[in-house]
């Protein structure tokens, strides 16, 4: 690619992460200065508190957006892919020796996962609410209209995901690009008129700000992060739109509108304490409120949009690593493998949304909920990142260490200001939180457990196909195709076939699909396969954690000796497991009950390999667990 274009297409790619990477942290400015002088902490906007709650937000940005995530966990790239689960993926690898050790960091990384579905409904919320409260300062009156007209906008976003993010995609960048150019702009008009507020860019006043707290030291900085929400974004998304077009665009145009604008409402204080009932809305010049809610609240749309995004891209991964039951996924673009849409996550999604925001009822009783989702996802993909870059790129200890050990003690400090708001909000992200690990969990060894029961029931495929060869059996002219969780095991549906049909096809795919701790598998190593004998093949399948399978597809590409493959002449044999809980099982009797009714729930295996519905052939068998 000449230089040229090598410029147009990185700039392409900054201006598209502008419009969902940065959306997030992009809306922090609407609440974060008002919660920190909010009821809950209880600091005075005076002007020393207001200078060092400016710098503290604005070293908070410095330390943990820039230094930790941009230049250091941008680093940690899993064939280019990035997010909590990316990550776990290259972590369990890392360690792949160890199996304890792979079990545990696969429970932590289901729990950073399940964190993140927390904040994925909290921030819709709180950032929809925050841009609609805008309402309020343009005329008191409207206040009771905040929570319907909320509502209805969260309808609204929800209801327009199946139809992708692709048609309006390409206006989300333009939109953020106006948004950070404002928040620059009405910061530097508000600093032109309090320039003594640029005092707050010396890390002294942070320091002695939050060290004069006292015991409020935690309520304080549970404030303060509510300015680095959406970090996790940056390398949540670093897989579509790379490393460097994320660098770019968080330095030449995020970092500057937010350190601006927190500057220019800290301005604003500094000259009228009284505007702290809405610090960001009050640095606009009256004529301009109306224009800024509008703007706001396009650009909390466009955030929330990139949170639900990322929750279907996490369903999907976790799928692939077996941490959830399958479920429906649609492709929405024909050019995009990354834009999907998965319907029962979007509508549960809807409805806990809606429940957080009639039950909280405005953004600073959310903002109580927000930070312990966030600073909790935060400290896992810390401790994930030590693992790989100690086992996985085999750093020193003394190094890898020292890389990550001050961000553990930056995110435990964090975490621990946040938990102080446990009760009054912060168990919602929590409880959440361990549901949805124990639905993971439940899944993950209830899929072990019936494994080892086929294993320990079924006869070796070897052995039974050897058999096949000693009788004399009819044979059909056709190939088969089963598809099996265990490849050494006799699959179940040959075995009822052969039971009420006493026919075998004359070619027989016993195949698996596995699924690499990896993100992409590319095509020429997709397919591997082994003659059992007797018209029988073993195949396995291989796909990455971010690919969607395509059964006919592979096994169409493959070249097998002796076996011609024709599309049309298949059929699919398919074991759908019944699930049975026994008492005195491998699992509480409640946990047993849990993964049959998830089993019972799962997505059609048919849809979800891309098999033709009119070539498949369903046998089901009991299993007790």
């Amino acid at each position: 690619m000449s230089e040229p274009l090598q410029r147009a297409s990185l700039f392409t790619l900054s201006l598209g992460a502008l419009g969902v990477v940065y959306g997030d942290i992009g809306t922090s400015p609407l609440y974060t200065i008002k919660e920190i002088f909010g009821e809950s902490t209880g600091i005075h906007a005076s002007p020393a508190n207001v200078i060092g709650a400016v710098s503290a937000v604005f070293w908070a940005l410095m330390l943990v957006v820039t230094l930790k995530y941009v230049l250091l966990v941008l680093r940690a790239d899993n064939r280019g892919e990035g997010g909590i689960m990316a990550l776990l993926a290259l972590a369990v690898s890392a360690v792949g020796d160890r199996p304890l050790v792979a079990r545990r960091l696969l429970l932590l990384g289901a729990f950073g996962a399940a964190l993140f579905y927390g904040d994925t409904i909290i921030t819709p919320a709180i950032s929809v609410l925050s841009a609609v409260e805008g309402l309020e300062v343009i005329a008191p009156a409207l206040k009771p209209a905040v929570v319907p007209l909320a509502l209805v906008i969260l309808v609204g976003l929800f209801a327009v995901q199946r139809h992708g993010t692709h048609h309006v995609g390409r206006f989300f960048g333009p939109v953020i690009v106006l948004w950070f150019v404002v928040l620059g702009t009405v910061g530097v008009w508000q600093v032109a008129r309090e320039p003594a507020i640029l005092v707050a860019l010396n890390p002294w006043h942070a320091l002695t700000f939050l060290i004069d707290r006292g015991p409020g030291f935690f309520l304080a900085v549970g404030a303060v992060v509510l300015a680095i929400t959406g970090a996790e974004a940056l390398y949540a998304d670093m897989g579509h739109f790379g490393r460097p077009a994320i660098r770019i665009a968080w330095s030449a145009l995020v970092l500057p509108g937010l350190a601006l604008n927190y500057l220019g409402q800290g301005a604003l204080l500094l000259g009228n304490p009284k505007a702290i009932e809405n610090p960001f809305y009050l640095t606009f010049p009256e004529p301009l409120l109306i224009p800024a809610v509008i703007l706001s609240t396009l650009a909390t749309i466009i955030a929330s949009q990139a949170v639900i995004s990322g929750a279907y891209s996490v369903t999907q991964q976790a799928i692939q690593l077996g941490l959830l039951p399958r479920m429906r996924i649609v492709h929405t673009s024909q050019t995009e493998a990354g834009q999907i849409y998965v319907p029962v996550v979007n509508w549960i999604l809807l409805v806990a949304v809606l429940l957080a925001t009639v039950n909280f009822r405005s953004s600073s009783a959310l903002a109580s909920a927000y930070g312990i989702a966030v600073t909790g996802t935060m400290l896992i993909t810390t401790l994930l990142t030590f693992v790989v870059l100690r086992y996985g790129w085999r750093y020193p200890l003394w190094l890898a260490s020292l890389a990550t050990g001050c961000f553990v003690a930056l995110d435990l400090v964090l975490l621990a200001s946040c938990s102080v708001k446990f009760l009054s909000g912060g168990w919602f992200p929590v409880v959440l939180a361990f549901g949805l690990l124990t639905v993971m969990w439940t899944w993950k060894q209830g899929r072990e457990l019936l494994l080892g029961h086929i294993r320990e029931d079924d006869p070796r495929l070897e052995e039974f196909v050897a058999h096949l060869g000693d009788e004399s059996i009819a044979r059909i002219g056709r190939t088969a195709v089963f598809l099996v969780s265990d490849p050494l095991t006799a699959p179940q549906a040959l075995m009822h076939n052969l039971k009420h049909n006493q026919v075998v096809h004359q070619a027989n795919l016993v195949v698996t699909v596995v699924f690499e701790h990896e993100p992409y598998v590319e095509a020429q190593r997709r397919s591997t396969w082994r003659e059992v004998g007797h018209g029988f093949w073993q195949v396995s399948l291989r796909y990455g954690f971010m690919q969607t399978p395509d059964i006919p597809q592979a096994l169409a590409a493959m070249r097998i000796d002796g076996l011609e493959f024709d599309p049309f002449a298949v059929s699919y044999f398919l074991s759908r497991e019944t699930v049975v809980p026994t008492p005195g099982g491998g699992m509480a009797d409640w946990r047993e009950g849990l993964f049959a009714a998830l089993s019972r729930n799962a997505g059609s295996v048919v849809s979800y390999f891309q098999i033709p519905g009119n070539s498949v052939i369903e046998l089901g068998t009991r299993v007790q667990i």
